[in-house]
């Protein structure tokens, strides 16, 4: 079967998490369960307040911005305002926006800096698994 054969794989939701951005952390949001690979589409943050000028990063442990660098959301301004986060195409034309394949067991965080929000932020993963 091919890398993401329709029968093998499609694009989910692999979960829903509560972040805070009040508070400088990094807070677990999916572990890739055994058997698998892992490959992450986006994210949509949900604010429950005004996330001020915070900032969050998204990918693996120890490495939090191998999926999503550092995205500002300071125009993320009122409750239940929402952003998509996920990597962004370079300018060169012709490029193509590299994502990784996480192997099973491989632990996804969120990392807030430069906190300034509320507490109960909702973080919406996305993306595929299949067969390792």
């Amino acid at each position: 079967m091919s890398f993401l054969d329709v029968n093998e794989a499609s694009l989910a939701l692999l979960s829903s998490t509560t972040v805070s951005l009040a508070a400088d952390a990094a807070t677990t949001i999916y572990t890739v369960p055994a058997g698998k690979r892992c490959v992450l589409a986006f994210a949509i943050l949900i604010a429950g307040a005004d996330a001020g000028t915070s900032d969050i990063q998204i990918g693996q442990n120890g490495a939090t911005t191998d999926f999503c660098g550092p995205s500002d959301l300071a125009n993320v301004n009122a409750q239940y305002d929402a952003c998509i986060l996920q990597p962004m195409p370079v300018a060169t034309p012709g490029s193509v926006v590299l994502t990784k394949s996480y192997a099973a067991a491989t632990v996804i965080e969120a990392e807030v800096t430069n906190n300034a929000g509320g507490a109960t932020n909702t973080l919406l993963l996305y993306g595929t698994l299949y067969d390792a």
